[in-house]
């Protein structure tokens, strides 16, 4: 979108990008502050019906703008997200609120003292914390239906699931309420909700960016990472928050690569195939749609087969409720009638799965991590259906899947649990099908967040993926 001084007005600033937002506050053409009184304002209108916000953080935002404004009135130097807003899913410490987790016992909890790292690195670059986002309970859900705050919705049809466990995350950036916001990924929750929702998501390499004052659901797979409504705002959030944290043991102690300046580097040259045998099983035929759509742009026929991959979502499973369950073990004993039943039930489940089970996942983890590396020394980027479906109906208990009646909730991440369970980076980018979008999943080798986002950028540049305007908002 080409931003000109007499029509950049804080009234349109929901049509702007992240990178148009920070330009025009840099060069005087808005302010901060009325970008801030804008975001604001579409919060207060259109939250009503999309539920995304559990806290917003007005006088604070307020105050982050005044402050870029002043900064630059004085010729100081701002950063590359001047002015921007975000928002940050209610895990993230906030210096002043309780971190809920979206759990009613979370709610107890004194107020942070301090902000999560990947919010102090995005307020060093000069972004403006709106508030804070609406999840599933302790991250264990890929529906974005929450039992205490209510179902944050779909912006293309709020009739539907915006997806978990970052549901708010992803209906707030999906609906234009903020340019950007940060979510966590253990077993999709960053692709899933931007799959639903029709946007961009970013799920880096395990330990990329730092988890330091984030409540934890899975230790060994989390993620944090961004959303956005195009990759070069992916890319701009990306860079700002990368770097070593001493504050986090998994955090990486590589130097911050960063991406901006290679997206659009040529792609000709990479090796692109789509992931077969499994990833090409239970699909409905949207999803198979959005995969061919990206794999005959990029002129990529090549099929590998990532081996055991079934395995791999069963092995992730147990992993995942064990750990989970040992995090709350206090917390079950204590209250348990103050869980959301579903997930108190698997985590109860989790907490008597014999331990010489839980050694056997993490044995075949290795090796299954060992199996898909050596598949990328023949290949550079590797495509896969982020979701099986469009967002179902919320409250939609089941779907049929290759002729089987399946459990909606359960099902979900079928095709992202496989691959965070190793950690690898994916880029989720959205196809905008009718009636509704639906994403696939660009998966790249450790440390390659750079190719990933390359190939995104390339299809975005052709109009294959793209974030369509929210329909389900008056």
């Amino acid at each position: 979108m080409s931003l000109q001084p007499d029509t950049a007005t804080a009234a349109s600033t929901d049509r702007l990008s992240a990178a148009e937002i920070a330009q025009a506050v840099a060069d005087g053409r808005l302010s901060a502050l009325d970008v801030t009184e804008a975001a604001l304002a579409r919060i207060a209108r259109h939250d009503r019906i999309l539920n995304s916000f559990t806290d917003v953080t007005a006088e604070r935002a307020r105050a982050k703008a005044r402050a870029v404004d002043a900064a630059i009135a004085n010729g100081q130097k701002v950063g590359p997200l001047a002015g921007v807003p975000f928002a940050v899913k209610n895990l993230f410490d906030v210096q002043g609120l309780a971190t809920r987790a979206g759990s009613k016992i979370n709610r107890d909890l004194k107020p942070s003292t301090r902000d999560a790292t990947l919010i102090e690195r995005m307020d060093a670059a000069g972004a403006v914390l709106v508030g804070a986002l609406n999840m599933g309970e302790y991250a264990y859900d890929f529906t974005g239906e929450n039992v205490h705050d209510g179902p944050s919705r779909n912006p293309h049809d709020v009739t539907r699931m915006s997806g978990g466990s970052s549901g708010g995350s992803g209906s707030a950036v999906g609906g234009g309420l903020v340019p950007l916001a940060l979510g966590s990924d253990t077993n999709g929750s960053i692709r899933v909700p931007s799959s639903f929702c029709g946007i961009f998501g970013l799920k880096p390499t395990y330990g990329r960016l730092s988890r330091a004052r984030s409540f934890p659901f899975v230790s060994s797979f989390d993620h944090l990472g961004p959303f956005a409504r195009s990759v070069g705002d992916l890319a701009l959030a990306y860079d700002a928050m990368q770097g070593p944290d001493a504050d986090d043991a998994a955090c990486t102690t590589r130097a911050a690569e960063p991406v901006m300046s290679s997206l659009t580097h040529d792609i000709g040259g990479l090796r692109i195939a789509l992931a077969g045998g499994y990833f090409q099983k239970n699909v409905f035929p949207e999803a198979v749609e959005a995969v061919a759509r990206v794999a005959r742009a990029l002129g990529a026929t090549r099929t590998v087969e990532i081996p055991e991959a079934a395995r791999a979502r069963a092995a992730a499973y147990v992993i995942s409720t064990t750990e989970g369950a040992s995090l709350h073990l206090d917390r079950l004993r204590r209250r348990p009638n103050d869980f959301d039943p579903a997930v108190r039930d698997r985590l109860i489940a989790g907490a008597m799965i014999p331990a010489p089970l839980v050694d056997r996942a993490q044995k075949f983890r290795r090796w299954y991590r060992a199996q898909v590396l050596e598949l990328f020394k023949s290949v550079d980027v590797i495509l896969a259906p982020a979701t099986p479906c469009t967002a179902p109906k919320l409250g939609q208990a089941t779907f049929v899947l290759d002729g089987v009646e399946l459990p909606v909730r359960a099902n979900i991440g079928i095709h992202t649990q496989p691959i965070s369970f190793i950690g690898l980076p994916v880029v989720a980018v959205p196809v905008p099908l009718e009636p509704m979008p639906i994403g696939v999943q660009i998966i790249a080798a450790p440390w390659r967040e750079d190719i990933a986002l390359r190939v995104a950028h390339a299809l975005e540049r052709t109009g294959v993926v793209a974030a369509p305007s929210p329909r389900g908002l008056s």
